[in-house]
C-alpha cells in the first residue's frame, strides 16, 4: 500500500536549513497496524505528515497503491487526503458548539457527491455514540470527543487512518477504550498508523517502527499482538 524510498525532508526558514528526515525506507502493507514511535523532535510527526499527504518530501520517492505520489500538486494532495485518509488528533479538532452528527459529516462536505447521511449514522454507530448523536461537542467527555473524531475519520471510508497521540489528552480508562476501538478497526481490515511516544499506546499495534534523529532505528513485530492477545491479555 505504501512504500517510501530514500526519503529526505528539510525545512528552509530565512535561509536556515533544518534537516528532519534522513533517507527513510519504509513499506506498509494494506491492513497493517503500525506504530511510529520516537521522542519529541525525532521526525515522527513530519513522517506522518508526508505519509498523510499533509506535506511533501524534499527528496526520494513515495508510492501509494503502486502510484508515485512524490510530486503531486496541492489540489491533488487534498483529494488524496479527503478520499484516502482519515485523521485522529490528540486535540480532537472538533467544531465547538456543533452537534456530534455535524462534526462527523464534515469531511463529506468537501465531496462533490450527494451527502450520504447513512454513512454519517454508520460511523457514529461504529464508535458507540448513537445516544450522543445530537449532543454538542462541548457537552462530551474527552473520551467521547475522541470517539467522535474517530467516526469523522471513518465517514469517507478511507483506506488509511492516522492516529496522532490519540490518547494524549485522555485518562487511562478512556485511553484504553479508544485504543480498543482502533484495534477493532484494524481487525476489520483498516490500515492503522499510530504516531506516539507512549509505549502503552504503541503496544496495541502489530508492528512498531522507532525513529530517532530522522532515521529509522528499529522495525519490529509486536509479540504481544501477534501472540493473539490484546494489551490487557484478553483474546481477540
Amino acid at each position: 500500500m505504501i512504500e517510501l524510498k530514500n526519503v529526505y525532508k528539510e525545512f528552509v526558514n530565512d535561509e536556515v536549513v533544518t534537516k528532519v528526515l534522513h533517507g527513510i525506507d519504509l513499506k506498509i502493507d494494506k491492513g497493517e497496524s503500525l506504530a511510529i514511535m520516537g521522542p519529541s523532535g525525532s521526525g515522527k510527526s513530519t513522517l506522518m505528515h508526508i505519509l498523510g499527504f499533509l506535506d511533501t518530501l524534499t527528496a526520494g520517492k513515495y508510492y501509494f497503491d503502486g502510484k508515485d505520489v512524490s510530486g503531486l500538486d496541492d489540489d491533488t494532495l487534498a483529494q488524496y487526503r479527503n478520499r484516502k485518509v482519515g485523521f485522529v488528533f490528540q486535540s480532537f479538532n472538533l467544531l465547538p458548539k456543533t452537534s456530534v452528527w455535524d462534526n462527523v459529516r464534515l469531511p463529506l462536505l468537501y465531496n462533490k457527491e450527494k451527502l450520504d447521511t447513512h454513512a454519517v449514522d454508520d460511523a457514529i454507530k461504529s464508535v458507540g455514540l448513537e445516544h450522543r448523536r445530537d449532543h454538542l461537542s462541548n457537552q462530551l467527555s474527552g473520551g467521547e470527543k475522541q470517539r467522535v473524531a474517530i467516526a469523522r475519520a471513518l465517514v469517507n471510508k478511507p483506506d488509511l487512518i492516522f492516529a496522532d497521540e490519540p490518547t494524549g489528552n485522555l485518562d487511562s480508562k478512556s485511553g484504553i477504550q479508544i485504543m480498543e476501538i482502533l484495534q477493532n478497526l484494524s481487525s476489520m481490515g483498516k490500515t492503522i498508523i499510530l504516531v506516539t511516544h507512549e509505549t502503552a499506546t504503541a503496544k496495541y499495534a502489530k508492528r512498531i517502527v522507532k525513529i530517532k534523529d530522522g532515521k529509522i532505528v528499529s522495525d519490529e513485530v509486536n509479540a504481544i499482538i501477534t501472540d493473539g492477545r490484546t494489551l490487557n491479555g484478553h483474546l481477540k
